[in-house]
């Protein structure tokens, strides 16, 4: 009997340690995930107790293998986050904008998709990392400006996903980024054959009004208006339609602007002729996107998205603030989401920045 009671005792104090230490470091109700292309030390910068997962971005392809340039000094570092941060996972991230060029031809073959998921594995086992986000943009539809890309990526995109669990197995994480405009929600992916093979699709729901845009509109708004049909809801809606679990899910938020020159005043500038002129960090916003520049800021509360109008430069700014990317993680949460993410981190601001906004509502709802 003393001995029992003693057990008893010392399961008891262990019980009280753990939750002490689930209450200091909680873990978030969703997926919260960083893409990070910023250096060795910018990432000490910032609380990656509020993410899940850091993606580090990019890797290329070097023949048929996944190649990490100079980044393994980063990825080692941000590998040992774990130490402290024992549930946070570390992906490593192929492709970009720009950043894919050979993925339609290596990955139309049995032996390319093979190879590049063997090194994969390697580099996963060398590297102590969590597994792989594929950010091709995009198979089967123009990308990136010169970039191949034919009817055959769709199935070889299929293929690759299955290549890759097959030699990672269930332990280690595969996602995707995926365009959230129409044409890729609707040519690029089979959905249908992906998602039972992957951990996640990123959505990129970003981004909608672009570079190559000729009217102004909300690059990364919630939901969609009359005058705009893309927004994040329009995306989430489509995949639920073809039945796509929504655990399977991730939003996600701009950590920048997007700006355009030459807008005239007629409705603040919001869909109007223009042509892109910049991008802005969310980091710099007090700065770039001031009353002092001749900036104003107007909220659409159809989008439910945030934009700025400069009527002396004719400058218009479309971007997530605080309260934009407040309502997307609750609309995550309200959804049953698998989670948010968002590009960039090093975009941020390291104290009182929109990851904060993020964590504030992840934390509200526990």
């Amino acid at each position: 009997m003393q001995h029992l009671t003693k057990l008893l005792a010392l399961l008891l104090i262990m019980s009280q340690c753990q939750a002490q230490k689930a209450g200091k470091n909680p873990k978030p109700s969703i997926a919260v995930l960083a893409y990070y292309s910023g250096n060795i030390s910018e990432i000490d910068q910032y609380d990656v107790q509020k993410l899940t997962h850091i993606i580090y971005s990019f890797c290329h392809l070097r023949g048929n293998e996944l190649f990490i340039g100079n980044g393994e000094p980063v990825i080692k570092k941000l590998v040992s986050l774990k130490q402290k941060h024992p549930s946070l996972k570390i992906l490593l991230s192929l492709g970009g904008w720009g950043g894919c060029k050979p993925c339609s031809d290596v990955f139309s073959t049995a032996g390319g998709r093979d190879s590049f998921s063997r090194s994969v594995k390697e580099w996963t086992d060398k590297l102590g990392t969590d597994g792989i986000d594929l950010d091709w943009e995009y198979p089967a539809i123009e990308g990136h400006p010169g970039h191949p890309y034919k009817p055959e990526d769709k199935p070889n995109f299929t293929a690759l996903v299955k290549s890759l669990r097959k030699a990672l197995g269930n332990k280690h994480e595969i996602s995707f980024a995926a365009g959230a405009f129409a044409k890729c929600l609707e040519e690029s992916i089979a959905w249908k054959d992906v998602m039972p093979v992957v951990d996640r699709v990123n959505l990129m729901t970003y981004d909608l009004v672009n570079g190559y845009s000729t009217v102004t509109g909300h690059h990364t708004g919630l939901y969609s208006t009359p005058q705009l049909k893309e927004s994040t809801n329009n995306a989430i809606t489509y995949l639920e339609s073809l039945g796509i679990p929504r655990n399977k899910l991730v939003i996600g938020a701009a950590f920048y602007a997007r700006v355009f020159e030459n807008v005239d005043s007629v409705n603040n500038g919001l869909y109007r002729s223009t042509k892109f002129k910049s991008f802005i960090p969310y980091r710099t916003f007090s700065q770039t996107l001031s009353k002092a520049d001749g900036y104003v800021e107007y909220r659409d509360e159809v989008a439910k998205a945030p934009y700025s109008y400069n009527a002396s430069k004719k400058l218009f700014a479309t971007y997530d603030d605080s309260l934009s990317v407040d309502l997307k993680t609750k609309y995550a949460l309200d959804k049953g989401l698998n989670g948010i993410m968002f590009w960039e981190l090093t975009l941020d601001a390291p104290e009182n920045g929109l990851l904060d906004a993020i964590d504030n509502v992840v934390k509200r709802k526990k």
